[in-house]
């Protein structure tokens, strides 16, 4: 089956509707029923106006897409990665909601698309090299859930778009539902292990300068290789650090852009932070002119070349951090940094409008709170102790004989406290026998069982005891002192 569906939004060309019925006895009725409900969804513009593909989509959403260079980096490595070697070359209309569900499966099963074929070996890296211990036999490995949604977001945005151009009428992505977001578990190196990375860092002074304003300033790993000298500021009462580029990986490699949330921030110094730069400063000036170099007013502050016209790459920073931490035996990351600055700011009063200001967050403080403060014991101590103080006093700790005699509850208590009024009065005095349960049963009209339940009841607090075969006898009470 052939319909002609209008001009194709993309291409410019003539768009036609193909439909294939397996032949069989009834194909002629199921082609007629077929033709009517095409050209109604014609009529009503709810058939795909194109017969354009998922990757161009994609490529034409991406031409539009207004976000920041690095989002767009990321966006483009997931198309090539995943979505285009398994839909890539599905026409956009096609593309149903169980053919996501699938999608994100395989997604969630392997990150290489093996299919389920294991019988090839996972490579260190690309292109020509030497194997070694880091290759060998292929493990499915998942994709992390946030990858996922990542994903979901990518194909969400493109096909939102397709509908606003009226290439479709319904979007399919809009009956997934993506992988849910992981909980934040932020896990902020302790004082302790923060006190040994310092120490560790400072046998070589220039790395421990970094990441002692790692520490205190709570600044992404881009920006802290982007500072330059121009933008520290430590003139007494004035002392900030200017963050206004950082490091980004394009295209074309590393390269200086724009902060990842576009917006510049001036950060605060404490004074110890202050000698630590002018100490690094100091040392900075003193390799370059040894070096017989100039060390201007635009150099990078954590530089690898005595001029400081080079920048330290995030991805070096990062990797001479794992392997300090691991000869250190800590399990933690470059990143933990930024959790560890807003942890400590929490800790010590400051308000979550503030530190999300230092860290760069929108969102007055959402994001801060849910994501990068961890839970502190002295925090949580400080408000127990806190909580404990305004609490009203508690009663003294009543044993439980005295208890249910002031205030006998059920049957069988009320014919247990009877007896001990009996002890205490003198009626029943120490080795004297102690009524039977049907006794009991008949004086205080309870049942059988209510009664043995109360002698067992006063067998526990030790004012009876079995003496023979079936006799109970009384005791001598520590609780009530001496009977007469």
């Amino acid at each position: 089956m052939r319909l002609y569906a209008g001009q194709d939004p993309l291409t410019k060309k003539r768009h036609t509707l193909t439909k294939t019925i397996p032949p069989g006895p009834g194909a002629e009725k199921q082609a007629e029923a077929l033709l009517e409900r095409m050209q109604r969804e014609v009529a009503d513009r709810t058939a795909p106006r194109t017969s354009a593909t998922v990757d161009q989509l994609l490529e034409r959403y991406l031409d539009q897409f207004s976000g920041g260079e690095n989002t767009l980096e990321l966006y483009r490595g997931h198309i090539r990665n995943h979505i285009s070697p398994l839909l890539g070359q599905v026409k956009v209309g096609q593309l149903t909601p169980e053919t996501l569900d699938s999608f994100y499966a395989e997604l969630r099963r392997c990150r290489a698309h093996c299919g389920g074929k294991r019988r090839f070996v996972d490579h260190r890296v690309k292109g020509n090299h030497e194997c070694d211990h880091r290759c060998g036999p292929h493990r499915c490995r998942p994709l992390a859930p946030t990858t996922v949604r990542h994903i979901h977001f990518i194909l969400s945005g493109a096909y939102k778009r397709a509908v606003r151009w009226r290439w479709l009428s319904v979007s399919p992505t809009e009956q997934v539902d993506p992988p849910p977001a992981p909980r934040p578990n932020p896990q902020p190196p302790t004082a302790e292990e923060s006190a040994r990375i310092i120490n560790e860092a400072w046998r070589d002074p220039n790395w421990g300068a970094f990441l002692w304003v790692a520490m205190t300033t709570g600044a992404r790993r881009g920006e802290l290789c982007a500072i330059r000298r121009n933008s520290l500021n430590l003139d007494p009462g004035r002392e900030t650090i200017w963050l206004k580029r950082a490091i980004r990986r394009s295209s074309n490699g590393w390269a200086e852009g724009g902060l990842k949330t576009h917006q510049q921030r001036r950060i605060a110094l404490d004074l110890e932070t202050v000698d630590v730069l002018r100490d690094h400063m100091d040392r900075c000036a003193s390799e370059a002119a040894e070096a017989g170099v100039g060390w201007p007013a635009d150099a990078f502050l954590f530089s690898d070349s005595p001029e400081g016209s080079k920048f330290a790459t995030p991805d070096s920073v990062t990797q001479r951090y794992a392997r300090m931490v691991a000869r250190l035996g800590i399990v933690t990351t470059l990143h933990k940094l930024r959790h560890y600055s807003a942890t400590e700011l929490i800790a010590a009063g400051v308000d979550p409008r503030t530190v999300a200001g230092r860290l760069g967050h929108g969102g007055g403080g959402t994001t801060t709170l849910r994501t990068y403060t961890a839970w502190v014991s002295e925090s949580d101590q400080r408000a127990a102790r806190n909580l404990g103080a305004r609490m009203p006093r508690r009663p003294a700790q009543v044993d439980e004989l005295t208890l249910i005699c002031g205030e006998p509850r059920h049957p069988y208590q009320v014919v247990a406290v009877a007896v001990v009024r009996l002890i205490e009065a003198g009626a029943l005095l120490p080795g004297c026998s102690v009524p039977i349960a049907a006794d009991l049963a008949d004086e205080y009209n309870v049942s059988i069982a209510t009664a043995k339940r109360s002698l067992r009841l006063l067998a526990e607090w030790g004012l009876i005891a079995r003496h023979g075969r079936n006799a109970l006898v009384a005791l001598t009470s520590a609780h009530y002192g001496e009977s007469e």
